[in-house]
Protein backbone atom coordinates (compact mmCIF):
# COMPACT_ATOMS: atom_id res chain seq x y z
CA UNK A 1 0.00 0.00 0.00
CA UNK A 2 1.38 3.63 -0.56
CA UNK A 3 0.46 6.44 0.80
CA UNK A 4 0.52 9.56 -1.52
CA UNK A 5 1.71 12.77 -0.03
CA UNK A 6 -0.22 14.76 -2.72
CA UNK A 7 2.81 15.98 -4.62
CA UNK A 8 2.60 18.45 -7.62
CA UNK A 9 -1.93 18.53 -6.96
CA UNK A 10 -3.04 22.07 -6.54
CA UNK A 11 -5.64 22.58 -4.17
CA UNK A 12 -6.07 26.46 -4.32
CA UNK A 13 -4.88 28.76 -5.75
CA UNK A 14 -3.60 31.99 -3.00
CA UNK A 15 -2.05 35.44 -3.30
CA UNK A 16 0.05 34.85 -0.34
CA UNK A 17 3.03 32.86 -1.33
CA UNK A 18 5.09 31.43 -3.75
CA UNK A 19 7.40 28.41 -3.44
CA UNK A 20 9.75 27.72 -6.69
CA UNK A 21 12.14 24.62 -5.44
CA UNK A 22 13.69 24.59 -9.06
CA UNK A 23 14.79 27.91 -8.89
CA UNK A 24 14.82 28.10 -4.59
CA UNK A 25 12.99 30.99 -5.08
CA UNK A 26 10.43 32.04 -1.89
CA UNK A 27 7.90 35.12 -2.60
CA UNK A 28 5.57 36.37 0.10
CA UNK A 29 3.08 38.56 -0.77
CA UNK A 30 5.29 40.40 -3.67
CA UNK A 31 8.47 40.28 -1.66
CA UNK A 32 11.53 38.00 -1.87
CA UNK A 33 13.19 36.11 1.00
CA UNK A 34 16.06 38.31 1.31
CA UNK A 35 13.48 41.49 1.43
CA UNK A 36 11.41 39.86 4.05
CA UNK A 37 14.13 39.70 6.22
CA UNK A 38 15.38 42.74 6.07
CA UNK A 39 14.65 43.12 9.94
CA UNK A 40 11.70 45.64 9.55
CA UNK A 41 8.61 44.68 12.31
CA UNK A 42 6.93 41.45 12.25
CA UNK A 43 4.04 43.77 12.28
CA UNK A 44 4.07 44.67 9.01
CA UNK A 45 4.79 41.02 7.35
CA UNK A 46 1.80 39.59 9.28
CA UNK A 47 -0.65 43.21 8.35
CA UNK A 48 0.64 42.82 4.52
CA UNK A 49 -0.41 38.85 4.65
CA UNK A 50 -4.10 40.26 6.03
CA UNK A 51 -4.99 42.77 3.82
CA UNK A 52 -7.88 42.48 1.46
CA UNK A 53 -8.54 39.44 3.79
CA UNK A 54 -9.20 40.09 7.08
CA UNK A 55 -11.70 42.62 7.31
CA UNK A 56 -12.17 46.03 9.27
CA UNK A 57 -8.25 45.52 9.61
CA UNK A 58 -6.42 48.54 11.62
CA UNK A 59 -3.49 49.32 9.53
CA UNK A 60 0.12 51.33 10.34
CA UNK A 61 0.47 52.28 14.15
CA UNK A 62 -3.35 51.30 15.07
CA UNK A 63 -2.34 47.62 14.23
CA UNK A 64 0.39 48.05 16.48
CA UNK A 65 -1.32 49.08 19.21
CA UNK A 66 -4.29 46.25 18.42
CA UNK A 67 -1.83 43.67 18.40
CA UNK A 68 0.15 45.06 21.81
CA UNK A 69 -3.38 45.14 23.67
CA UNK A 70 -4.05 41.71 22.19
CA UNK A 71 -0.75 40.33 23.81
CA UNK A 72 -1.86 41.54 27.20
CA UNK A 73 -5.63 39.90 27.17
CA UNK A 74 -4.71 37.03 26.53
CA UNK A 75 -2.31 36.80 28.94
CA UNK A 76 -4.74 38.42 31.55
CA UNK A 77 -7.21 35.40 29.95
CA UNK A 78 -4.94 32.61 30.44
CA UNK A 79 -2.44 33.83 33.91
CA UNK A 80 -4.22 31.40 35.86
CA UNK A 81 -3.16 28.58 33.42
CA UNK A 82 -0.07 29.53 33.06
CA UNK A 83 1.78 27.13 35.98
CA UNK A 84 -0.05 24.18 33.95
CA UNK A 85 0.74 25.12 30.47
CA UNK A 86 4.75 25.62 31.44
CA UNK A 87 4.71 21.76 33.02
CA UNK A 88 3.90 20.18 29.65
CA UNK A 89 6.29 20.25 26.95
CA UNK A 90 6.90 23.82 25.38
CA UNK A 91 4.52 23.33 22.14
CA UNK A 92 2.25 21.74 24.16
CA UNK A 93 1.67 23.81 26.46
CA UNK A 94 1.42 26.83 23.61
CA UNK A 95 -1.07 24.70 22.08
CA UNK A 96 -2.98 23.97 24.85
CA UNK A 97 -3.28 27.71 25.65
CA UNK A 98 -4.88 28.40 22.34
CA UNK A 99 -7.55 26.16 22.67
CA UNK A 100 -8.85 28.07 25.36
CA UNK A 101 -9.11 31.62 23.88
CA UNK A 102 -12.63 31.77 21.99
CA UNK A 103 -13.58 31.44 18.85
CA UNK A 104 -14.33 33.56 15.90
CA UNK A 105 -13.54 34.87 12.59
CA UNK A 106 -13.24 38.38 12.50
CA UNK A 107 -10.02 40.86 13.25
CA UNK A 108 -10.32 40.63 16.70
CA UNK A 109 -10.12 37.00 16.62
CA UNK A 110 -7.14 37.29 13.71
CA UNK A 111 -5.26 39.49 15.86
CA UNK A 112 -6.01 37.57 19.17
CA UNK A 113 -4.30 34.46 17.98
CA UNK A 114 -1.43 36.33 16.14
CA UNK A 115 -0.63 37.60 19.52
CA UNK A 116 -1.25 34.30 21.48
CA UNK A 117 2.17 32.18 20.39
CA UNK A 118 4.19 34.50 21.47
CA UNK A 119 2.55 35.43 25.04
CA UNK A 120 2.63 31.67 25.36
CA UNK A 121 6.07 31.27 24.66
CA UNK A 122 7.49 33.99 26.54
CA UNK A 123 5.51 32.23 30.12
CA UNK A 124 6.26 28.85 29.04
CA UNK A 125 10.19 29.80 28.66
CA UNK A 126 10.64 31.74 31.70
CA UNK A 127 8.76 29.76 33.81
CA UNK A 128 11.39 26.61 32.83
CA UNK A 129 14.50 28.86 33.09
CA UNK A 130 13.53 29.57 36.78
CA UNK A 131 11.21 32.48 36.64
CA UNK A 132 8.29 33.18 36.93
CA UNK A 133 5.69 34.70 33.88
CA UNK A 134 5.53 38.36 33.37
CA UNK A 135 2.82 40.46 31.89
CA UNK A 136 3.16 41.74 28.18
CA UNK A 137 3.85 45.58 27.68
CA UNK A 138 1.66 46.63 24.90
CA UNK A 139 3.63 49.89 24.25
CA UNK A 140 6.31 47.73 23.00
CA UNK A 141 7.19 46.23 19.42
CA UNK A 142 5.84 42.64 19.10
CA UNK A 143 9.71 41.10 18.93
CA UNK A 144 10.89 43.53 21.79
CA UNK A 145 8.37 42.17 24.31
CA UNK A 146 7.99 38.47 23.08
CA UNK A 147 11.89 38.18 23.79
CA UNK A 148 10.88 40.19 27.40
CA UNK A 149 8.55 37.93 28.23
CA UNK A 150 11.08 35.31 28.02
CA UNK A 151 12.99 36.91 29.93
CA UNK A 152 15.94 36.71 26.92
CA UNK A 153 18.31 40.17 26.41
CA UNK A 154 16.18 42.41 23.93
CA UNK A 155 18.01 45.49 22.27
CA UNK A 156 17.50 46.50 19.13
CA UNK A 157 20.25 44.28 16.98
CA UNK A 158 18.55 41.02 18.67
CA UNK A 159 14.78 42.17 18.26
CA UNK A 160 15.51 42.71 14.44
CA UNK A 161 16.91 39.49 14.38
CA UNK A 162 13.30 38.03 15.76
CA UNK A 163 11.57 39.99 13.33
CA UNK A 164 13.77 39.14 10.24
CA UNK A 165 12.94 35.29 11.58
CA UNK A 166 9.46 35.43 11.96
CA UNK A 167 8.93 37.55 8.85
CA UNK A 168 10.90 34.84 7.04
CA UNK A 169 8.90 32.23 8.27
CA UNK A 170 5.48 33.58 8.28
CA UNK A 171 4.14 31.22 5.23
CA UNK A 172 5.46 29.07 3.13
CA UNK A 173 3.44 27.84 0.09
CA UNK A 174 0.86 24.89 1.08
CA UNK A 175 3.20 23.13 3.90
CA UNK A 176 1.94 20.64 6.15
CA UNK A 177 0.43 22.89 8.95
CA UNK A 178 -0.75 25.52 7.01
CA UNK A 179 -2.86 22.97 4.64
CA UNK A 180 -4.36 21.35 7.87
CA UNK A 181 -5.59 24.95 8.81
CA UNK A 182 -6.81 25.23 5.92
CA UNK A 183 -8.89 22.09 5.64
CA UNK A 184 -10.32 23.48 9.41
CA UNK A 185 -10.74 26.61 7.71
CA UNK A 186 -12.64 25.11 5.33
CA UNK A 187 -15.15 23.67 7.69
CA UNK A 188 -16.19 26.87 9.32
CA UNK A 189 -14.68 25.90 12.02
CA UNK A 190 -13.11 29.11 13.03
CA UNK A 191 -10.24 30.87 13.26
CA UNK A 192 -8.87 29.40 16.95
CA UNK A 193 -9.91 25.86 15.24
CA UNK A 194 -7.66 26.42 12.01
CA UNK A 195 -4.60 27.74 14.04
CA UNK A 196 -4.78 24.71 16.24
CA UNK A 197 -5.02 22.25 13.66
CA UNK A 198 -1.78 24.21 12.08
CA UNK A 199 -0.01 23.56 15.75
CA UNK A 200 -0.92 20.21 16.02
CA UNK A 201 0.45 19.74 12.46
CA UNK A 202 3.72 21.90 13.28
CA UNK A 203 4.83 19.67 16.21
CA UNK A 204 5.97 16.43 14.63
CA UNK A 205 9.67 16.09 13.97
CA UNK A 206 9.24 16.18 9.85
CA UNK A 207 7.76 19.63 10.40
CA UNK A 208 8.56 22.50 12.84
CA UNK A 209 10.03 19.92 15.25
CA UNK A 210 12.90 19.97 13.09
CA UNK A 211 15.34 22.35 14.19
CA UNK A 212 16.05 21.43 17.80
CA UNK A 213 18.06 18.48 16.52
CA UNK A 214 20.08 20.55 14.21
CA UNK A 215 21.74 21.99 17.80
CA UNK A 216 22.47 18.25 19.27
CA UNK A 217 23.91 17.14 15.73
CA UNK A 218 26.15 20.34 16.27
CA UNK A 219 26.80 19.37 19.89
CA UNK A 220 27.58 16.10 18.85
CA UNK A 221 29.98 17.04 16.85
CA UNK A 222 31.69 19.47 19.11
CA UNK A 223 34.78 20.19 16.41
CA UNK A 224 35.39 21.42 12.86
CA UNK A 225 37.81 17.94 13.01
CA UNK A 226 35.19 15.53 13.94
CA UNK A 227 32.65 16.34 11.49
CA UNK A 228 33.51 14.11 8.61
CA UNK A 229 33.44 11.07 10.34
CA UNK A 230 30.45 12.21 12.37
CA UNK A 231 28.39 12.83 9.43
CA UNK A 232 29.73 9.51 7.46
CA UNK A 233 28.41 7.64 10.16
CA UNK A 234 25.05 8.96 10.86
CA UNK A 235 24.37 8.86 6.83
CA UNK A 236 26.05 5.06 6.99
CA UNK A 237 23.22 4.35 10.14
CA UNK A 238 20.28 5.68 7.86
CA UNK A 239 20.05 8.98 9.85
CA UNK A 240 18.51 11.82 8.43
CA UNK A 241 21.06 14.85 8.84
CA UNK A 242 18.84 17.78 10.43
CA UNK A 243 19.05 20.85 9.04
CA UNK A 244 19.53 19.68 5.38
CA UNK A 245 17.08 18.16 1.99
CA UNK A 246 13.52 20.07 1.29
CA UNK A 247 10.51 18.15 0.19
CA UNK A 248 9.75 20.81 -2.58
CA UNK A 249 13.49 22.83 -3.31
CA UNK A 250 16.11 20.86 -5.60
CA UNK A 251 18.88 23.52 -4.70
CA UNK A 252 19.20 25.21 -1.44
CA UNK A 253 16.62 26.98 0.38
CA UNK A 254 16.66 30.46 -0.20
CA UNK A 255 15.81 31.00 3.47
CA UNK A 256 18.96 29.37 4.64
CA UNK A 257 20.78 32.15 3.36
CA UNK A 258 18.78 35.06 4.48
CA UNK A 259 19.22 33.56 8.15
CA UNK A 260 22.71 33.70 7.70
CA UNK A 261 22.73 36.81 6.68
CA UNK A 262 21.49 37.47 9.97
CA UNK A 263 23.23 35.07 12.33
CA UNK A 264 26.02 36.92 10.41
CA UNK A 265 24.34 40.85 11.67
CA UNK A 266 23.76 39.87 15.27
CA UNK A 267 27.93 39.07 15.25
CA UNK A 268 27.40 35.80 18.03
CA UNK A 269 31.30 35.21 17.79
CA UNK A 270 32.70 33.77 14.79
CA UNK A 271 33.84 30.47 16.20
CA UNK A 272 30.35 28.94 16.79
CA UNK A 273 29.45 30.85 13.25
CA UNK A 274 32.43 29.18 11.90
CA UNK A 275 32.09 25.88 13.25
CA UNK A 276 28.47 25.63 12.21
CA UNK A 277 29.51 26.82 8.47
CA UNK A 278 32.01 24.02 8.57
CA UNK A 279 29.38 21.23 9.43
CA UNK A 280 27.47 22.75 6.71
CA UNK A 281 30.45 21.87 3.97
CA UNK A 282 31.32 18.95 5.31
CA UNK A 283 27.67 17.74 5.48
CA UNK A 284 26.82 18.48 1.85
CA UNK A 285 30.52 17.28 0.75
CA UNK A 286 29.02 13.65 2.75
CA UNK A 287 25.51 13.69 1.14
CA UNK A 288 26.90 14.45 -2.35
CA UNK A 289 29.16 11.37 -1.95
CA UNK A 290 26.81 8.86 -0.02
CA UNK A 291 23.57 10.10 -2.12
CA UNK A 292 24.56 11.56 -5.81
CA UNK A 293 21.21 10.76 -6.96
CA UNK A 294 19.28 13.27 -4.57
CA UNK A 295 19.25 16.84 -4.24
CA UNK A 296 19.87 17.45 -0.49
CA UNK A 297 21.38 21.05 0.16
CA UNK A 298 21.04 23.14 3.26
CA UNK A 299 17.30 24.43 4.48
CA UNK A 300 15.84 26.69 6.87
CA UNK A 301 16.13 24.70 9.83
CA UNK A 302 19.91 24.43 9.71
CA UNK A 303 20.38 28.63 10.53
CA UNK A 304 17.28 28.99 12.36
CA UNK A 305 19.06 26.11 15.16
CA UNK A 306 21.68 28.39 15.28
CA UNK A 307 20.12 32.03 15.22
CA UNK A 308 17.20 31.18 17.87
CA UNK A 309 20.43 29.28 19.83
CA UNK A 310 21.69 32.68 19.82
CA UNK A 311 19.46 34.95 20.65
CA UNK A 312 18.61 32.34 23.88
CA UNK A 313 15.54 30.25 23.31
CA UNK A 314 16.30 26.41 24.67
CA UNK A 315 15.99 24.38 21.84
CA UNK A 316 12.75 22.10 22.99
CA UNK A 317 11.68 25.63 22.78
CA UNK A 318 12.52 26.15 18.31
CA UNK A 319 8.89 24.73 17.25
CA UNK A 320 7.04 28.00 19.62
CA UNK A 321 9.31 30.30 18.21
CA UNK A 322 8.43 28.93 14.47
CA UNK A 323 4.79 28.68 15.60
CA UNK A 324 4.66 32.81 16.87
CA UNK A 325 5.56 33.57 13.41
CA UNK A 326 3.61 31.05 11.04
CA UNK A 327 0.63 31.75 12.75
CA UNK A 328 0.05 35.06 10.32
CA UNK A 329 0.03 32.20 7.88
CA UNK A 330 -2.38 30.18 8.97
CA UNK A 331 -4.78 33.23 9.51
CA UNK A 332 -4.17 34.25 6.37
CA UNK A 333 -4.65 31.33 4.80
CA UNK A 334 -7.64 30.33 6.78
CA UNK A 335 -9.55 33.43 5.97
CA UNK A 336 -8.66 33.16 2.34
CA UNK A 337 -10.07 29.36 2.28
CA UNK A 338 -13.01 30.73 3.81
CA UNK A 339 -13.42 33.57 1.54
CA UNK A 340 -13.29 32.16 -1.72
CA UNK A 341 -12.93 28.32 -1.05
CA UNK A 342 -15.15 25.40 -0.29
CA UNK A 343 -14.89 22.42 1.85
CA UNK A 344 -11.97 20.41 1.20
CA UNK A 345 -13.08 16.96 0.60
CA UNK A 346 -10.58 14.90 -1.05
CA UNK A 347 -10.95 11.05 -2.00
CA UNK A 348 -9.25 8.01 -1.28
CA UNK A 349 -8.83 4.63 -3.41
CA UNK A 350 -9.67 1.91 -1.33
CA UNK A 351 -7.69 -1.18 -1.87
CA UNK A 352 -8.99 -3.03 1.03
CA UNK A 353 -10.34 -6.86 1.29
CA UNK A 354 -13.95 -6.83 -0.84
CA UNK A 355 -16.67 -8.43 0.77
CA UNK A 356 -17.28 -11.84 -0.80
CA UNK A 357 -21.53 -11.44 -0.52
Amino acid sequence: MTMGGLDDVVVAETILSDVDGVAGRLVIRGRTAAEVADGSPFERTAERLFEGLVADLPSGAAFDRELGSARAEVFDRLEPLIPHLAAMPPIEGVRAGVAYLPDGDDAVTAIRLLAAPAVLLGAVERCANGGTAIGPDPSLPHAVDLLRMAGLAHEPARASALDAYLSLVSDHGLNASTFAARVAASTRAGLTSAVLAGISALKGPLHGGAPGPVIEMLDAIGAPDRATRWLEAAVARGDRLMGFGHRLYRVRDPRADALKAVVRRMDIGTGRLAFAEAVEAAALDVLRRAKPDRSLDTNVEFYTALLLEALGFRPDSFTCVFAAGRVAGWLAHAREQVIGGRLIRPQSRYVGPRPTA
